[in-house]
């Protein structure tokens, strides 16, 4: 259970990375590469709570090891788990990495209003300050729901 603990570990630190790019570097610095070095971040974070998940599936004997790929690792995830707000951060972490490997239109850099434009799956996605803030306390929320699962079993 003790690497499981590590794993969260390392995504709150990645969590603390994002927290001080979304209040203080995106707050002097409005660029999309500010919102995509953001999307990193999170995608980052994401991957060290799948590390967590399935590292205790492991210990539980579900699993045999650690997948390496992360898109592997999300499926093995949704494989395991039933709870809505895993299928939730599981699907904003897979929109996560199509943003960051689309190549977007950037609109009002250095305004209040940057945004992040692209189109993903047919479907035009907008990322902007309050957007990307919301991504944020969703993954934050998860983290802390995560210690919570994690601490009850």
């Amino acid at each position: 259970m003790s690497e499981v603990f590590d794993y969260l570990d390392d995504a709150v630190s990645e969590m603390k990375r994002v927290d001080h790019q979304v209040y203080v570097s995106l707050k002097y610095t409005r660029t999309v590469d500010v919102l995509l070095n953001i999307i990193s971040r999170m995608i980052d974070g994401y991957e060290e709570m799948w590390n967590a998940l399935l590292q205790y599936q492991v210990e539980q004997g579900r699993f045999e090891e650690l997948a390496q790929a992360p898109l592997v690792k999300a499926s093995m995830v949704l494989e395991a788990y039933d709870e809505d707000i895993i299928k939730d951060n599981v699907e904003l972490y897979l929109l996560l990495r199509k943003l960051h490997r689309s190549n977007p239109e950037r609109e009002q850099e250095f305004r209040r209003h940057v945004t992040l434009r692209t189109v993903i799956d047919g479907r035009e996605e907008i990322v902007n300050i309050d957007i990307i803030t919301q991504y944020y306390h969703m993954q934050k929320e998860f983290l802390g729901w995560l210690f919570k699962y994690f601490e009850d079993t």
